[in-house]
């Protein structure tokens, strides 16, 4: 990417939007839920159910929204997801009671829906077009510094002025920096359906979803995104119940952070020169061989070393998730394609920390490991499949592709 190009204009904007939008929903509550469980009269468990609403109500609308953003661009959509961020800020920070709090959650989820990730992503598609991995691999490197940038500006803001002003205060952000950047850096829709036409000229009717290929993707990313949502509430407490103590698990806990950020620059650094299924089979094999290794060894070094391959794991899988649909669907179909697989990731996602909290304490730490285990195995043999599955097809559309 050129400094002044299209690509690294809208690759800097979409990171400090992204930021801004993840900061000021999903990750705000670890830093302001329990002023606002004081303030609102609200068990924290309620409190910290917000985000899970906002991640089924996303699940819920990324599936209508693959039309709007294969018709019209992602353009107006994410304008529109910035102005409904706002709005849902507002009503939090005005909200009374759990009535009025979650309310604010489900029209977060609908700004998430059009401006979130998925739409991201989808937005360097229509400016880089198939070269749009580089892209995508840095708007995900610079993200996974989302929750140490605005974890302690949050902290400090609410010290300074409390939660309600957090949340004023990241509604302006959504509406002075995020929705002008959105309107002024991504591609208009003229522009996004000329470059589609262009790169479908022999082509009627919108390009196809090869069905099978999709379902095996969204089970192995799902399954993965199940194990990584949701095992981040369990992981300190199963090294304690291994046998450290808290200040040495909590030690072992934060290189999985660390890990998860060498993970995204390992694909962004050498991603080019494999495939997108190469680095999805390793990821997929370290997470079973991570969890092999917690349950093996139970001393310090033991859990660094799960750390690290857990975190490696879930960084390769984070980049993984956004660009391999680039190799699998043609790029007329990356909007639609990455919009529907939204619907099982955010699901996934949303009910990983119920259950697993669920799992730990009626049946202990040690059964939400298994639980991991069992799904990381499921992802690899899914993983698998879709990349057999795909050699399968190109190699049948090899002589077709020479006959022509």
């Amino acid at each position: 990417m050129r400094y002044n190009s299209p690509t690294a204009r809208a690759v800097a904007a979409l990171t400090l939007t992204q930021m801004i939008g993840w900061g000021a929903t999903f990750w705000m509550p670890a830093v302001t839920g329990p002023a606002m469980a004081d303030d609102l009269g609200m068990p924290l468990p309620m409190v910290m159910m917000g985000p899970t609403t906002m991640l089924v109500v996303m699940a819920i609308v990324s599936w209508p929204l693959a039309t709007l953003f294969e018709r019209h661009g992602t353009r107006p959509v994410m304008v529109l997801g910035s102005l409904l961020g706002a709005a849902g800020l507002i009503v939090m920070g005005l909200s009374t009671g759990a009535q009025s709090y979650f309310v604010s959650w489900v029209i977060l989820g609908l700004a998430g829906a059009g401006m979130l990730t998925t739409p991201a992503q989808i937005a360097l598609t229509e400016i880089a077009g198939e070269k749009a991995r580089p892209a995508i691999g840095v708007l995900l490197l610079a993200g996974g510094l989302t929750s140490t940038i605005i974890w302690p500006l949050t902290s400090l803001l609410q010290a300074e002025s409390g939660w309600r002003l957090v949340t004023f205060t990241f509604a302006a952000l959504m509406l002075l920096v995020c929705m002008p950047l959105h309107w002024a850096t991504l591609a208009r829709h003229t522009e996004v359906h000329a470059g589609k036409n262009a790169a479908a000229k022999s082509s009627s009717g919108p390009a196809p979803v090869d069905w099978p290929r999709f379902t095996l993707l969204a089970i192995s990313f799902a399954a993965n995104g199940f194990v990584t949502w949701g095992f981040a509430l369990t992981i300190i407490i199963l090294f304690e119940a291994g046998g450290l103590d808290h200040v040495t698990a909590l030690a072992a806990a934060a290189f999985i952070g660390i890990a998860q950020w060498a993970g995204r620059m390992v694909d962004f650094v050498g991603g080019w020169r494999w495939s997108g299924f190469a680095s999805g089979i390793a990821a997929s094999a370290l997470f079973p061989l991570s969890f092999i290794i917690l349950l093996t060894v139970s001393d310090f070094v033991g859990a660094v070393l799960f750390a690290t391959l857990y975190g490696i794991a879930g960084g390769i899988t984070a980049v993984t998730r956004a660009t391999l649909p680039l190799q699998i669907f043609p790029i007329g179909a990356y909007a639609r394609a990455s919009a529907q697989l939204a619907v099982p990731l955010n699901l996934s996602f949303a009910a990983a920390p119920p259950v697993f909290a669920a799992v730990m304490t009626s049946a202990g730490p040690h059964a939400a490991l298994w639980l991991a285990f069992a799904l990381s195995i499921l992802a690899f043999c899914a993983f698998l499949g879709l990349a057999f599955t795909h050699r399968k097809i190109e190699r049948a559309s090899q002589p077709l592709k020479t006959a022509t």
